[in-house]
């Protein structure tokens, strides 16, 4: 930067430098969802990030974050209504644009209606379609004790699983996303069956 009087022009020195940057952008957030009271730990990928001086979530500022690298920043949620908003980044730059690549979803714990077959073989490889609500970001799905390697989330509302090898008897299906684990009951319930 320089300023010119009717004197002169001042000479050029790394004093005077003055950087243009574009503005931060979002690529990706992780996890994608939380609890209504917030809390949880959202690790948020993009590019021109240094500088940042706010990250939002929807119209609420974030509880804290540390800015990790110019493309890395983790932040915690606030606390905030159930449905879905768009983290943003601010820097001198300006502010990221909105897309689905910055949405987090405000959600609470998963819960289990049905099961589409209620019974298997022991040795597992039944298919599985469970119904039921917020399970956006699955992570874990649960026969009993025993995890399952093989799930697919096919929206909020439906996951489809092979159930993996475990002993003859009933158990709890549940399902675990960033928002918690679901309640068990009745309608979760799997039972592994002994064949002849």
């Amino acid at each position: 930067v320089t300023v010119t009087t009717p004197l002169g022009t001042t000479s050029i020195s790394t004093a005077d430098e003055f950087t243009y940057e574009q503005a931060p952008d979002i690529i990706a957030v992780s996890p994608v969802a939380g609890l209504p009271t917030g809390g949880t730990t959202v690790v948020i990928i993009g590019t021109n990030f240094t500088g940042a001086s706010a990250v939002g979530f929807g119209s609420s500022a974030a509880t804290s974050y540390v800015l990790s690298s110019p493309t890395e920043i983790t932040a915690t949620s606030p606390t905030q209504a159930a449905g879905t908003v768009d983290i943003t980044v601010t820097t001198p730059s300006g502010t990221s644009a909105t897309s689905s690549a910055d949405q987090f979803s405000y959600e609470t714990a998963p819960s289990v209606a049905a099961l589409s077959s209620q019974s298997g073989p022991t040795t597992g490889g039944t298919t599985v379609g469970i119904t039921g609500t917020n399970f956006t970001g699955a992570s874990l799905v649960d026969f009993g004790d025993t995890a399952t390697a093989a799930f697919t989330v096919t929206s909020s509302t439906l996951i489809t699983v092979t159930s993996p090898a475990e002993s003859a008897g009933t158990v709890d299906v549940t399902v675990t996303t960033p928002s918690g684990t679901s309640a068990t009951g009745t309608a979760d319930q799997f039972s592994y069956e002994t064949q002849p």
